[in-house]
């Protein structure tokens, strides 16, 4: 059995990814145990399992199944550390959410907790699109759909595991093969569109990553089916811009509502204002706060 491991930054508490990982049991793109997390990763034109496992200062990758070239392990280290922001100092954060009434108690609770992203753009968009004004429940369980129809998978030990479907698979839809799946025809149309732009070169992460946030994110509003909270989750989560602020996101409001114990959601410029206090973290109070939707702290 082959494996490395991969050090880290501190503060890291794998015991949290763990939790949030597994906030949903229609989640089909990788699977948690009390111990570790195990994804599929497409690798040029392989398909690799690997699990994670919590090291002190490290994270252990294993490969169950599979003998990997030093290349192939160089590319999973980046996409873990792409996926779980490892590279990040976090202690300009901790620093700003001790001050804080809302995060204080979070960035306490839930210390070496660190973003958790989405490093393929086509995925990104996808499930932002997927989310626009549907419950969570209901967006997870498009997305399985979605993901067994048209992903890739491979069978190991009894179970299956998937990969994200690719942008050139998608691009050769119609948008009636999505609506079976109980996609609404106008969201079906925009991520064919945006499966298409990938594919036709015109849309390109590693293009973006050299341009400004502020060009980044009007890059993505020009695209259909792209509006001001699609665009800041997407550039929250793939780019990993930590002052990209979703301002309308419910479930941020709900957390605000939750923490605070009031019996109304607050309003955008009162979220707002609550972000100017967090200036530069912004995504990272949100995803902190989003936390806190799943556990009783």
């Amino acid at each position: 059995m082959t494996e490395m491991l991969i050090a880290v930054q501190q503060p890291f508490d794998f015991q949290e990814y763990l939790v949030f990982l597994s906030r949903s049991n229609q989640e089909v793109l990788h699977v948690t145990t009390d111990e570790a997390i195990q994804k599929l990763m497409r690798i040029g034109e392989r398909l690799i399992l690997v699990e994670l496992q919590g090291e002190q200062g490290h994270i252990r990758v294993v490969f169950p199944v599979d003998d990997v070239s030093e290349m192939e392990m160089e590319s999973i280290e980046c996409e873990v550390r792409d996926w779980l922001d490892l590279d990040r100092d976090l202690t300009p954060f901790e620093a700003m959410g001790a001050e804080d009434e809302l995060l204080a108690p979070l960035i306490e609770a839930h210390r070496g907790l660190r973003m958790i992203g989405f490093p393929d753009l086509f995925e990104a968009l996808t499930w932002a699109i997927i989310g626009q004004q549907i419950t969570l429940s209901f967006a997870y369980t498009i997305k399985r759909r979605f993901v067994e129809r048209y992903g890739e998978q491979r069978v190991v030990e009894g179970r299956t595991y998937w990969t994200f479907p690719r942008a050139e698979r998608i691009a050769s839809l119609e948008p009636e093969a999505l609506r079976e799946l109980q996609f609404s025809r106008r969201k079906a149309e925009y991520i064919i569109d945006i499966a298409r732009e990938i594919t036709g070169g015109t849309l390109s992460k590693s293009a973006l990553q050299s341009q400004s946030s502020t060009d980044i994110r009007q890059r993505l509003l020009s695209i259909r089916g792209v509006g001001a909270w699609t665009a800041d989750y997407v550039l929250m989560k793939c780019f990993q811009d930590a002052s990209a602020f979703p301002v309308a996101d419910v479930g941020l409001h709900q957390a605000i509502q939750h923490r605070l114990g009031t019996t109304e959601k607050p309003t955008i410029e009162e979220v707002r204002r609550y972000g100017e206090s967090w200036k530069g973290w912004e995504g990272y109070a949100t995803f902190y706060l989003w936390r806190s939707l799943y556990g009783n702290v």
